[in-house]
């Protein structure tokens, strides 16, 4: 049941990407990571990176949907043969929260 109207505007669009190089010849996976990084720059989108995955913002889900393409896209170009990529999205349209402000709502209520 839905209760009072629902706001079908475009709002902030949060998602979290974990990008994992499957075959590797090392342990390490940072250099792999910088490249999908690097990728993420070019497009501009805002991301914050955090040591098991990256969080993206963007108001249009084609901005978001193409930067997680590239940066999938350039781990391949580092020489890999398999990648594996999981994305988590939070599409909220009742409100503009960004990353910032979900932090914020649960730090206040520590």
């Amino acid at each position: 049941m839905i209760y009072g109207p629902i706001n079908i505007n475009r709002t902030m669009i949060c998602a979290e990407l974990t990008i994992i190089p499957i075959g590797t010849s090392e342990t390490s996976l940072s250099g792999y990571i910088a490249a999908a990084v690097a990728a993420l720059e070019e497009t501009g989108i805002k991301y914050e990176l955090s040591g098991m995955g990256t969080q993206l913002e963007s108001e249009d889900p084609d901005e978001l949907f193409d930067a997680i393409k590239k940066a999938h896209e350039a781990v391949f170009h580092e020489g890999v043969l398999r990648v594996a990529t999981s994305i988590k999205i939070d599409d909220r349209r009742d409100v503009d929260k960004g990353l910032s402000q979900k932090v914020l709502a649960v730090e206040e209520k520590l």
